[in-house]
C-alpha cells in the first residue's frame, strides 16, 4: 500500500482512528520478530533457572505457554526482558531491554512508513515511547500487595497523556499491530471513536495498570473493542481514548505499540533516543543499521544509570475528577 486514500484519511481525521486489515507482511514482518523474541525468552529461561528462580527452561513448551510458566514460577512479569525502550524510573546499569535487528526492521518497515509518511508527512521521526506487551492470562499472573494481578486490562487514557507537556503541539501518530490473534477473550484494545475532538482529559495515577480517565466522563456506550489478526494494524491520533480488555484466554496476547512524529518535534520522552525513521529531504540522515540503534539505547541506559531525571508524569492525584 502505497499511501493512504483520501477516504481513508478523512476516516482516520473524523474518527481518530484507521483499522487497516492485513498491511503487514506475516511472513516478513512479523514471524522474523516471533522467531527473535523465541531468543530472547530462551536467554530469560535459562537466567532463572540457573538462579533457581524456576524448576525448568520449559523448552518443550511453546512461546506463550512457556512465557506464563516462567512467570507464575518466578513471580515476575519480567516485561522489561523484552521490551525495547527503558522504564520511566529505576534505571541502572544493567537494566534489560530488547533492541533486536527484527524490531528494528518492523519499526522501519517501508510499507508502515508509506501510510506513516500520508498522516504525518515525509519527514519522519520514530519516536522512542514504545514498547511490545506480553499480557499473559490475567488469573495465571502475580498479584501485588493488594490484590490485583501484576499485568490487567489497560486503564482508559491517551498517549499524550502519558508524556511530558512538552509534546503536546506535536503530532504523533500511534501504531499499533498484534503478533497474534487479539481477540475479546485475550484482550484485544477497545478505543472511543471521536475522542479525540476533546483534546487532553485528565488522568489519575495511581490506579492498577497506572494514569487512567475516569469512566465517569466518558460515554461508555461508545467504547469500541477492535480484535484483530496479525498483519492488521491500527493508527491511533494522540488524543483518542483507548485501553484494552483484560486476558481471559489461556495464552499470551502479543502486540507492538509504535509511534511516530515529525522530525524536529518533541517526543515527550526526549532523554530517550529516536532516530530519524525516512527523510525525502535530507535521505542521508535516516538510521539504517540495527546495531547503531541498540547502541543509542545502551548509551542511553548508562547515561541514565548515572542521573537523577524529571518524572514522565504531569498528573497529581490531587484532582477534582480523581477523587
Amino acid at each position: 500500500m502505497p499511501c493512504l486514500t483520501d477516504e481513508q484519511l478523512a476516516h482516520f481525521d473524523e474518527e481518530g482512528y484507521l483499522l487497516v486489515r492485513g498491511m503487514l507482511d506475516v511472513d516478513e514482518v512479523i514471524q522474523p520478530i516471533i522467531d527473535e523474541y523465541h531468543g530472547v525468552l530462551d536467554k530469560l529461561a535459562r537466567e532463572l533457572y540457573q538462579a533457581g528462580q524456576t524448576a525448568s527452561t520449559y523448552d518443550a513448551l511453546p512461546f506463550g505457554k512457556r512465557l506464563t510458566q516462567i512467570v507464575v514460577e518466578s513471580g515476575q512479569i519480567h516485561a522489561q526482558y523484552f521490551d525495547f525502550s527503558l522504564p520511566q524510573t529505576g534505571i541502572d546499569a544493567d537494566t534489560p531491554f530488547w533492541a533486536g535487528p527484527a524490531v528494528f526492521r518492523c519499526i522501519t518497515n517501508p510499507d508502515l512508513l508509506d501510510v506513516v509518511e500520508s498522516i504525518v508527512g515525509p519527514e519522519i521521526w520514530s519516536n522512542p515511547v514504545q514498547h511490545v506487551r506480553l499480557k499473559p492470562p490475567e488469573r495465571l499472573v502475580p498479584k501485588n500487595h493488594n490484590g490485583q494481578a501484576l499485568v490487567s486490562a489497560t486503564n482508559w487514557h491517551q498517549d499524550n497523556g502519558v508524556v511530558l507537556p512538552e509534546a503536546d503541539d506535536s503530532e504523533v501518530l500511534t501504531v499499533w499491530f498484534p503478533l497474534n490473534e487479539a481477540t475479546l477473550e485475550n484482550g484485544c484494545l477497545r478505543i472511543m471513536p471521536r475522542s479525540h475532538r476533546q483534546g487532553l482529559q485528565t488522568h489519575c495515577p495511581g490506579g492498577p495498570g497506572g494514569l487512567w480517565i475516569p469512566e465517569l466522563f466518558m460515554d461508555m456506550d461508545a467504547a469500541m473493542p477492535v480484535p484483530m489478526q496479525p498483519g492488521d494494524v491500527l493508527f491511533l491520533t494522540q488524543h483518542t481514548i483507548h485501553g484494552s480488555l483484560a486476558n481471559n484466554s489461556d495464552d499470551v496476547r502479543w502486540s507492538f505499540d509504535l509511534r511516530y512524529n515529525p522530525i524536529g518535534q518533541p517526543t515527550g520522552r526526549d532523554l530517550f533516543p529516536g532516530f530519524v525513521a525516512r527523510s525525502r529531504a535530507n535521505p542521508e540522515s535516516v538510521l539504517r543499521d540495527p546495531a547503531t540503534w541498540e547502541n543509542l539505547w545502551r548509551d542511553t541506559r548508562d547515561r541514565l544509570a548515572q542521573e537523577v531525571h524529571t518524572p514522565f508524569n504531569r498528573w497529581s492525584a490531587d484532582a477534582a475528577v480523581c477523587a
